[in-house]
């Protein structure tokens, strides 16, 4: 189990229906769902400002959203198809299809890893975008269904568990879940308004940050993990 502890707050657009995030060179990159207002959103993080924005069809529900050499990836949820486009126009460069749900979207640096809803997290090639393989996730021992939006942190693939408050820590090769936090709590009563489960989680990898937020969110955290001290018996 790990402790939380938050560090910096951040304005959120708080009609954004957070399905995908990510931090790169001082931006965030966003994924947003909902048909009819799905979008891929560039962020200005200090001020939530959207200094870019490319909308989807409504017949695509926006979901998870990864970069790759220059380009950004983002799937859609029942569709069967995602999307390539380039970073800094966000100009649609082709389009994809794979079999059942799109759920979570991230990279390890070799590969892309997605999440369908299942107890599964699938591997892609990052070229391609042909599936490469599968593994089985797994708590204490049990499959863990609803990961949602992914990050991969320091050799650990970060997860919201949907429809939970929790993120889990999933070790890629073995698909073992070896740590969680429960970020219940996070979003003060007197900010909740109209808002959806937790589901968003950017990692600022040169400056060692982990940033997360909801759908329909009006903030986004800046938070520090600490494994929390084992309680004798």
């Amino acid at each position: 189990m790990y402790d939380y502890q938050v560090v910096n707050r951040y304005p959120h657009d708080r009609s954004a229906f957070t399905q995908g995030l990510l931090y790169r060179d001082g931006f965030l990159y966003e994924s947003t769902g909902l048909n009819g207002r799905s979008s891929l959103r560039k962020v200005v993080l200090e001020t939530g400002a959207v200094i870019r924005i490319q909308r989807l069809d409504r017949k695509y529900f926006g979901e998870g959203l990864a970069d790759w050499d220059g380009s950004l990836i983002q799937v859609t949820w029942q569709a069967g198809t995602g999307f390539v486009y380039d970073l800094d126009t966000f100009q649609e460069q082709r389009q994809f299809q794979y079999p059942g749900e799109g759920w979570g979207l991230t990279a390890d640096g070799t590969r892309l890893i997605m999440s369908d809803g299942t107890p599964q997290l699938r591997f892609l090639d990052p070229e391609t975008l042909a599936e490469t393989g599968r593994v089985d996730v797994t708590y204490e021992g049990q499959p863990l269904r609803g990961l949602n939006e992914l990050e991969f942190i320091a050799g650990r693939v970060y997860a919201n568990v949907f429809p939970t408050q929790t993120v889990v820590m999933i070790d890629p090769h073995s698909g073992a879940v070896t740590g969680r936090v429960d970020l219940t709590g996070l979003l003060p009563d007197s900010e909740r308004g109209r808002v959806d489960v937790l589901n968003g989680i950017a990692w600022d990898a040169d400056g060692e940050r982990v940033f997360v937020t909801g759908k329909l969110w009006p903030t986004l955290f800046e938070i520090r993990l600490t494994p929390r001290a084992e309680t004798p018996p």
